[in-house]
């Protein structure tokens, strides 16, 4: 159980804490440093890179998840209420995030190939608005899965 609970912590701390970063560190400053119509170009770089370990968090998230609440609450009866909504949420999430990758993000890479900054900033809009609410919903997760057997 141990191995699971760890590999279940460091990847939603992958995943969040790589969306808090790219929200609320590197955003800012990608709009003071690089003009704008180098900036699609390095949001897809950067993106590229960054959602090789989503795809990877959110399969461990997944097989982590449902291991520990097999074995280790013996099923979906035993799991509390705050697993049940960490579950939920954290479906919604990657739903988001299937979202995000397929359609936005899919166009920013159009966009960058193509050499359209304007369409590639509409999309890098897109997809920041996305990452924006998947970290709000992060945040809560974390929260619900480190203290919600306490409230």
């Amino acid at each position: 159980m141990w191995l699971a609970i760890a590999l279940h912590v460091l990847s939603a701390v992958i995943w969040v804490g790589g969306m808090f970063f790219a929200y609320m560190a590197m955003r800012p400053a990608v709009i003071q440093v690089i003009e704008a119509g180098l900036r699609g170009s390095l949001w897809y770089q950067t993106l590229t890179r960054f959602f090789r370990w989503v795809w990877l968090a959110i399969a461990l998230l997944l097989i982590t998840g449902y291991w520990m609440i097999f074995k280790g609450f013996g099923g979906m009866a035993g799991a509390g209420w705050h697993i049940h909504l960490m579950q939920m949420v954290g479906l919604i999430m990657m739903l988001i995030f299937f979202h995000l990758y397929f359609a936005p993000f899919r166009r920013l890479k159009q966009a960058v190939a193509a050499g359209d900054p304007k369409e590639g900033g509409r999309q890098v809009g897109k997809i920041r608005r996305l990452v924006g609410i998947n970290l709000i919903l992060g945040l809560i997760v974390v929260v619900i899965g480190s203290a919600g057997r306490y409230l």
